[in-house]
């Protein structure tokens, strides 16, 4: 006999003081379930989350939940008051003989179950909230981002739990790799409305876009009937004395049915405004090591970046990568080595602490008393890569409203908090981005707008990120931290490195269990072999022709654009520019053919 749904929401509405929420809501979470839910930063995912688990009452409506099921909600920031350690909250309501399920999961998620609650972090909080869930096994799981705050590793060891359970789970992540590895159908809010569809997260885009395509047809369409009748109900007052007052009502209809079209959010108009152009060489580290006290954060370590580079750095939580980081930028001095710095850097951070922003202070507040912003004499006024801009009006680019720019910082979801660091970050000119953990909370389209952005940056960028589908999107070199001050530079992003890392160990692998030859008479020397390319090379080499591809498009359309004789009279600042920038692609069109050249020749010898 089939088991009944898990969870049933009938005819929910729910409105917070303006607008509903949901209306009409209808949604079934079957047993065995594994559902991604998606959409907009704002759109209410959280709420809906809320209302499954029965911690948000809506204003009409009925929740469900057969007897004998059990419904779990990870929550965010959960209440440890009574508890004096994380182990004693995530092992509270469990037998005796289930108390191994924390331990396990505490190993996996990386968070002591000793420390005392008063003194654990957020995020070590969080791993215990979602260690809890785990230990309890529920029917269902509600996951409201439960990748926060996980390094690669544990959310690794999170993908396989929940591979191998055989509850129902409903997910929000901002981190795509652990959607599309873990679902198998997906529920969109958008605009108060839910859908859903039987394929997992890799098949969302498409699906999202075809609705939209097919909502701009309809309203389209419905725009050149309200046009005909308009014109038919003008014309008709001179051609008859008596309209039709049933077209007329149906006109009245159309224009109410228009009007009640909600209009869809668009992304953010954020952009990246490069600076002036930066040295050739942006960093040098030569030999840097760091450790505090007998704890070794860096062995020495040496790293060339140069203008345009796009460096990632991986590895788990509190391996050091920060600190790296910061050595890089001169901020924190290594023990031994040296840093070099480049000429003319324009650097522009974003922490992963936030502390670029005062949480009581209102997003208003925040921009003009940001000593680079501020427009003296005009309180209403912010600088933006140079320009004055309105508060508000810089603040709508990035999908604020004017009710929330007087509203305090705290009160801001994660989402809209790394939205508001990066409208600050994205005001400035810079030559080099250094992005610390920024895909944090961030919906899909604003990921993809903000990669998108980096790709077009002319500057040098530096990056910490646990999300993989990012980092390959973005990166061109990894440095990886595992541990014990290592630190390694591998070519591309996140997959390039695990497959280098893995065709390494097995190299070394088969090296250590070659069994050992027999004795043999001496032979001659052979003659030494012509070196051949080494993993980088072959990489490098095979992603040259696209290099140079780019480069040279990138030259046509530059030339096409100083094809305007009227250009320089025009707009003389926009001339100058081009001209700098076509005189840079040209010289790096010939480093990289030049490069090629070496490469393929060198491949030819081996």
């Amino acid at each position: 006999m089939a088991r009944p749904p898990l969870l049933q929401l009938s005819d929910i509405s729910l409105t917070f003081g303006g607008e509903p929420v949901f209306d009409a809501l209808d949604l079934v979470v079957q047993p065995g379930d594994r559902v991604a839910l998606v959409g907009r930063n704002g759109s209410g995912k959280s709420t809906l989350m809320k209302v499954m688990a029965g911690l948000v009452e809506p204003d009409r409506g009925t929740r469900v939940v057969p007897p004998g099921e059990s419904v779990r909600y990870m929550e965010q920031d959960p209440d440890m008051g009574g508890y004096s350690t994380l182990g004693e909250f995530a092992q509270a309501g469990l037998e005796p003989g289930e108390l191994y399920r924390v331990e396990r999961a505490a190993e996996g998620l990386k968070f002591d179950p000793e420390r005392p609650v008063e003194t654990a972090s957020g995020g070590e909080r969080r791993r215990a909230a979602l260690a809890k869930l785990m230990a309890e096994a529920p029917d269902l799981m509600l996951l409201d981002e439960p990748t926060n705050h996980l390094d690669i590793e544990a959310i690794g060891w999170l993908e396989d739990e929940l591979r191998a359970t055989k509850a129902a789970y409903v997910l929000i992540s901002h981190d795509r790799a652990f959607l599309n590895a873990l679902s198998r159908a997906t529920l969109w809010i958008d605009r108060g409305q839910v859908r859903r569809q039987e394929r997992g997260f890799s098949a969302f885009e498409t699906w999202r876009d075809k609705v939209w395509e097919e909502e701009d047809q309809q309203r389209h369409k419905m725009d050149r009937k309200i046009k005909a009748e308009a014109r038919w109900a003008v014309e008709g007052i001179s051609a008859r004395r008596k309209r039709n007052q049933g077209r007329v009502r149906a006109l009245q209809d159309l224009r109410s049915e228009r009007a009640a079209m909600i209009k869809r959010q668009g992304t953010a108009a954020m952009a990246l405004d490069q600076g002036p152009k930066s040295g050739r060489k942006v960093i040098e580290a030569d030999g840097i090591s760091k450790a505090y006290g007998d704890k070794v954060i860096l062995r020495p370590f040496s790293i060339k970046i140069q203008r345009g580079d796009r460096v990632a750095f991986v590895g788990p939580n509190g391996v050091g990568k920060t600190t790296l980081l910061k050595m890089l930028m001169g901020e924190v001095a290594p023990d031994e080595g040296t840093v070099q710095h480049g000429t003319n850097l324009v650097p522009a951070i974003f922490d992963q602490a936030r502390a670029q922003l005062d949480g009581d202070a209102s997003l208003w507040e925040n921009l003009t008393g940001d000593p680079e912003m501020r427009v003296s004499g005009k309180a209403d006024q912010i600088l933006v890569r140079g320009q004055p801009r309105h508060v508000v009006g810089y603040l709508k680019d990035f999908l604020f409203d004017e009710r929330q720019a007087r509203a305090p910082v705290r009160s801001l979801s994660g989402g809209e908090k790394a939205r508001l660091l990066l409208a600050k970050l994205m005001a400035r000119e810079s030559n080099l981005l250094v992005l610390d953990e920024p895909t944090n909370d961030l919906d899909v389209e604003t990921l993809d707008l903000l990669q998108e952005l980096l790709d077009d940056y002319d500057g040098t960028v530096l990056l910490v990120s646990h999300d993989r589908d990012f980092l390959d999107r973005v990166a061109a070199t990894t440095v990886a931290m595992e541990g014990g001050g290592r630190a390694t530079v591998y070519a591309g992003g996140w997959s390039d490195y695990r497959a280098q890392r893995t065709e390494n160990a097995g190299a070394h692998a088969a090296k250590s269990e070659k069994p050992k030859a027999a004795e043999k008479p001496a032979k001659p020397a052979p003659k030494p072999a012509k070196p051949g390319l080494t993993f980088t090379e072959k990489h490098r080499l095979e992603e040259l022709p696209a290099v140079i591809e780019r480069l040279e498009a990138e030259i046509a359309k530059l030339g096409g654009l100083l094809a305007d004789p009227e250009l320089f009279t025009r707009e003389p600042v926009k001339f100058q520019k081009a001209t700098e920038m076509l005189a840079e692609r040209q010289a790096a069109l010939t480093e990289a053919e030049e490069e090629w050249l070496t490469l393929e020749e060198k491949a030819a010898e081996a």
